[in-house]
C-alpha cells in the first residue's frame, strides 16, 4: 500500500466534497460503503465542505462521515484527512484558530484523532512558525497523526519544511495540489522536485479535471447535468480531444471505464500516493474503483504522457 508519513493508504482517495452538497446522507453512506467494500480506506474532507451550498454553514461533509463511521463501527480501519483554514468562521492558519478548528472537526467526525490534517491553503498573514507550532501541539497531544499542506507554492512548502526541521516541529508529509492529465506543468516543474527530495506524498485533487477525464464531455456528447460541467468543457481543446482518444483506446483494451485509466496514470506518476476523486452516486463510484487494481503498461503511460 502507498504510504503518507506513517499512514498506510489505498491507491485511491475518496473525495468527500460532494457529501452534504450534491449527495445527501443516504447517497453518501452508499458511496462510502461501496468504496470501503472495494478496498479503499482513505477519505478526504474539510471543515469548509460545503459551506457554499444553499442552507449549509460548513462541516456537513465531516458530519456525514462521522455519522457513517459511528454507524459502521469502522473508525480504526479508515484514514481520515481533513483541512483547516478555508471555512469563513475558522479562516486562516493562526494558532488559536487551528486549535479551535481541530476540536470542531473532531466533534463532527465523532473521533478522537485526525489521521492527516491539512493546511487548506497558505496563509501569508500568519508566520509559518506559529502555524507549525499549532500543528505540532496537536500531534504531540495525539489529536493529529500527520500533517499536510494544500495549495502551497514550492517556495512556501520548502520554507515550511525548513522551519519544521530547524525547530524540531511536526513536518508536512503530504501535499494536495491541482494535478491531472490536463494540468501538469506547475506541479511537475516546481512542486514535484520538492516532494521527491523531501520524501513527501502527493494526493492530487481535481484528478479527473472536473469530470472531463471521465469521457462524458465530448463535442457530440449529450448535455451533462453537473455543477462542474462548464469547467470540464473548458478542457475540450485539441489536446483534450487527443487525451480522450487515447484514454478511450486504453480503457477498451483493459475493459475498464475511462476515468479509471486517467486515475491509474496519475497514480503511476513519481511522488503520487493516491489521487483524490469524488462520486455522488454508486454509479459514478463504479467508474473509479477499477483503478485500485489497474496497472498500465509502460507504453500506455508514455503515450498518455506524450499526448497530454
Amino acid at each position: 500500500m502507498p504510504k503518507i508519513g506513517a499512514l498506510d493508504v489505498s491507491r485511491l482517495c475518496l473525495g468527500a466534497n460532494v457529501f452534504g452538497w450534491t449527495a445527501d446522507a443516504e447517497a453518501s453512506f452508499a458511496v462510502l460503503d461501496g468504496y470501503v467494500a472495494a478496498g479503499g480506506n482513505v477519505i478526504d474532507t474539510a471543515d469548509s465542505y460545503m459551506f457554499r451550498a444553499p442552507g449549509n454553514s460548513g462541516g456537513e461533509s465531516e458530519t456525514i462521515i462521522g455519522d457513517w463511521m459511528a454507524a459502521r463501527g469502522n473508525r480504526d480501519s479508515i484514514v481520515i484527512a481533513t483541512k483547516v483554514g478555508s471555512l469563513p468562521q475558522r479562516a486562516g492558519l493562526g494558532g488559536e484558530n487551528i486549535a479551535a478548528a481541530a476540536e470542531d472537526s473532531l466533534r463532527r467526525l465523532r473521533t478522537d484523532r485526525i489521521d492527516l490534517y491539512y493546511a487548506h491553503k497558505d496563509d501569508p498573514d500568519t508566520a509559518q512558525e506559529e502555524t507549525l507550532d499549532a500543528f505540532d501541539t496537536l500531534v504531540r497531544a495525539g489529536k493529529v497523526r500527520e500533517i499536510g499542506a494544500s495549495n502551497f507554492s514550492a517556495d512556501r512548502l520548502r520554507s515550511a519544511l525548513e522551519i519544521s526541521e530547524r525547530d524540531g516541529l511536526a513536518s508536512y508529509v503530504a501535499l494536495q495540489p491541482h494535478y491531472n492529465l490536463m494540468e501538469r506543468v506547475e506541479y511537475e516543474s516546481a512542486l514535484a522536485p520538492v516532494l521527491a527530495s523531501k520524501g513527501l506524498a502527493c494526493l492530487p485533487y481535481y484528478a479527473l479535471a472536473k469530470g472531463f477525464l471521465t469521457g462524458k464531455y465530448r463535442d457530440d456528447g449529450p448535455a451533462v447535468d453537473s455543477v462542474r460541467a462548464e469547467g470540464a468543457r473548458a478542457y475540450l481543446t485539441d489536446t483534450g480531444r487527443s487525451v480522450l482518444a487515447v484514454l478511450t483506446e486504453i480503457a477498451l483494451g483493459h475493459e475498464v471505464p475511462i476515468a479509471s485509466v486517467a486515475l491509474a496514470w496519475l497514480a503511476a506518476q513519481p511522488t503520487v500516493a493516491a489521487p483524490i476523486a469524488s462520486a455522488r452516486t454508486t454509479e459514478q463510484l463504479a467508474d473509479l474503483l477499477p483503478m485500485l487494481d489497474l496497472e498500465l503498461t509502460d507504453d500506455e503511460l508514455r503515450l498518455l504522457s506524450h499526448v497530454s
